[in-house]
């Protein structure tokens, strides 16, 4: 077993073979994904040692002293959390091998085609089609909408339907699509900020090899829980330091503009940096709960190292805390949480929560609550899977979709 003294000595050779003040950045990741540094508790050979998943932070801090460059991870967030832990879960020897490490060093930006103008909280009633031709490919026509990130992506992972005579969990299949391909059209979706993030993306008779579905035909469902488990993770529960995040720039705010402060808005940053922290704490433990290596098993027969419905409980949390937050900011800063620097139509690399003014993140964080799983529909996963409480009635379980009405 790797252990953290091992992993300091891997990292000091790396950093002797590749200093990182003479070595060029997508040298460096590349031999840094090779020497199974990426992320520690992967398989040996794409990009791990089978570590336990809490000793990365073992190399992260030795990397980051010695000033060696990072992948870039709110570009690529989409490949990192949601479609790596699926290729390595789902995928074939010969898939994880040409994907995984390009999507690591940040070469091949990755988006996630799953929501519909007709199914996004109701995702398994998308309809998007898949129809298998005689040689074996797949034909996908469709439209997927809220897609971050399409406009740099050069693979996406999409769910669509392949047999509309079953139930509607029970006909979707999971593929890799290349976002160059022809019938593959992204336009982008304004949003409230005045950016575009966001987009919808057309897909008409995008052919689709099947050596690049992900798991059986019919069973995308089951794929496509473990890429929103761990989406869920990865929003809700990035690794932060004590008062960092949003709430840091909240007590920046407070500590720089004493003239501002009130006995009732000191009360509410207080109430708010201690949930913060307990929020923080939790998704500490929750990594630590997903440190055992990808081999082991918890009690029951689920690996272990792929979160469960805890990771909807983190994501919860994540949004009611931003929209607080970024509304205590606001209403703190007065005139000055009215202002906004740039309303110019941009497509960005991703989302800066810390990097803006106040007056971005009121407006951005209104999204936290809908994205990755809106609130409501991961209030009802934590009562169902978490909390044992009975499932709402489901009408729909055993009809076929081509049946259900739309």
């Amino acid at each position: 077993m790797t252990d953290a003294a091992d992993l300091r000595r891997r990292t000091a050779d790396l950093l002797a073979a590749h200093p990182p003040a003479t070595t060029e950045r997508l040298e460096f990741l590349r031999a840094r994904f090779d020497a199974g540094l990426a992320w520690v508790h992967f398989p040996e050979g794409l990009g791990g040692l089978e570590a336990p998943r809490s000793l990365q932070a073992v190399v992260d801090t030795e990397l980051e002293a010695a000033g060696a460059p990072g992948n870039d991870p709110g570009r690529i967030g989409i490949g990192l959390g949601m479609a790596a832990p699926t290729i390595l879960r789902f995928g074939t020897d010969e898939q994880k091998q040409r994907l995984l490490r390009p999507l690591w060093t940040g070469e091949e930006v990755w988006c996630q085609l799953f929501s519909e103008p007709g199914a996004g909280s109701d995702l398994a009633a998308l309809a998007t089609r898949a129809v298998r031709e005689s040689g074996g490919d797949w034909i996908v026509d469709g439209q997927k909408v809220w897609t971050s990130s399409a406009h740099l992506a050069r693979w996406a992972i999409l769910i669509a339907r392949t047999d509309p005579g079953l139930p509607k969990h029970r006909g979707i299949s999971y593929f890799v699509c290349d976002m160059t391909d022809p019938g593959v059209e992204v336009r982008p979706l304004r949003q409230i900020t005045g950016e575009a993030e966001f987009n919808e993306v057309f897909l008409t008779g995008v052919r689709i090899p099947d050596t690049q579905r992900l798991g059986e035909v019919g069973e995308g469902w089951k794929v496509a829980q473990t890429t929103l488990m761990n989406e869920r993770v990865a929003i809700g529960g990035a690794r932060t330091p004590r008062e960092g995040g949003m709430i840091g720039v909240a007590a920046a705010d407070w500590r720089a503009r004493p003239e501002l402060r009130t006995h009732d808005l000191h009360q509410r940053l207080l109430k708010l940096w201690v949930e913060a922290e307990v929020a923080r704490l939790t998704g500490e433990r929750l990594r630590q709960q997903l440190s055992p290596t990808l081999n082991s098993v918890r009690a029951g027969g689920a690996p272990m190292g792929q979160p469960g419905p805890e990771g909807s409980g983190m994501k919860l949390a994540f949004a009611r805390l931003a929209q607080e937050i970024s509304g205590w900011e606001v209403e703190f800063l007065a005139e000055d949480g009215l202002t906004y620097d740039d309303w110019t139509l941009r497509r960005p690399d991703g989302v800066d929560f810390t990097g803006r003014e106040a007056g971005y993140r009121y407006l951005r964080a209104k999204g936290n609550s809908i994205e990755g799983g809106t609130s409501e529909v991961l209030l009802n996963i934590v009562a169902e899977r978490v909390l044992g409480l009975p499932p709402e009635p489901r009408t729909d379980k055993d009809v076929a979709w081509k049946d259900l009405p739309r």
